[in-house]
């Protein structure tokens, strides 16, 4: 091999080995790349992408259900830098939400669909407008209005029958009341 020959190899494997090197240190010492993650979206107020199933898969997570509230999902990207997302687990700790982006932290936030990401996510997105025309709150708020009634009824015929307990009987429920006191302690 000839003396050209011996230095174009060795400045091409210092070039390599040089970029090896930096892009160790900017990935697994810095960090230094982003994270991605769907998270749950409310398709009432913001313009989610829809994931739909798939019925054609036997995949599981992918197949339908056939329950309309799990066979669609609306979701929404969120974004952070690596070396920015702290070290612990939110299955075990309940304050611990990595995602969760500092005020003016460069490089976090969360992306909603519009017409550009809908396309790069290949997705449809919802209309938030359009999600309450179809799916009414005032359902929801009937529903708990029958809940309370119902547990009015409830109080007022536990009252009635508390006003038809005799002064013996009161003396026994409190008599239980303190021996399982007694028991417990």
């Amino acid at each position: 091999m000839d003396k050209k020959s011996k230095i174009f190899f060795i400045v091409f494997f210092l070039l390599l080995a040089g970029s090896v090197a930096m892009t160790y240190w900017r990935i697994v010492i810095r960090k230094d790349y982003i994270i991605e993650s769907q998270a749950d979206c409310d398709p009432e107020t913001e313009a989610c992408f829809v994931w739909e199933c798939d019925p054609a898969s036997t995949v599981e997570g992918e197949a339908c259900t056939g329950d309309p509230e799990s066979d669609i999902w609306y979701y929404k990207i969120r974004q952070r830098n690596a070396g920015k997302i702290p070290l612990c687990d939110p299955q075990t700790d309940e304050t611990c939400d990595p995602m969760t982006c500092e005020e003016n932290e460069k490089e976090c936030g969360e992306i909603l669909c519009d017409e550009e990401t809908k396309i790069e996510q290949e997705v449809e997105c919802n209309d938030p407008v359009q999600y309450l025309l179809e799916n009414p709150i005032e359902e929801e708020d009937e529903e708990i209005e029958e809940e309370a009634d119902a547990s009015n009824e409830e109080e007022e015929v536990s009252a009635d029958e508390e006003a038809d307990i005799s002064d013996d009987e009161i003396n026994t429920l409190v008599d239980e009341e303190e021996i399982e006191e007694e028991i417990t302690n």
